[in-house]
């Protein structure tokens, strides 16, 4: 009985916690139920949206339709995305520590 009241005691909280914003993006609001405390990474993600179709749309626009500008758009974030995860990728790192630590605790064992 216990573990269904927590449960439903962070569920309560986790509501209480949640907050309903609009987001510009581009040429559209969105309204969106989020996290309180991840109100400032989603307003950054709309900027980033609404800054990238900003670049694409003159460019673009009358040579191209609305939806391949959206996907150039979105190519251009996720490409970002994807470079920054590979640049933050510690396993490779991760590993060669793993290969070390291993050749000094042999060595210390002779």
């Amino acid at each position: 009985m216990d573990e269904v009241n927590e449960k439903q005691n962070t569920t309560a909280r986790q509501e209480n916690s949640k907050l309903n914003i609009r987001l510009h993006l581009y040429d559209t609001d969105v309204a969106v139920k989020i996290l309180r405390d991840e109100e400032e990474v989603y307003r950054r993600a709309a900027k980033r949206i609404t800054d990238t179709m900003n670049t694409y749309v003159p460019i673009l626009m009358g040579k191209r339709s609305e939806k391949d500008i959206l996907y150039a758009a979105m190519l251009d974030i996720a490409l970002r995305c994807e470079k920054e995860a590979k640049r933050n990728d510690t396993e490779p790192v991760s590993d060669i520590l793993k290969k070390l630590t291993s050749e000094i605790e042999d060595a210390l064992k002779k």
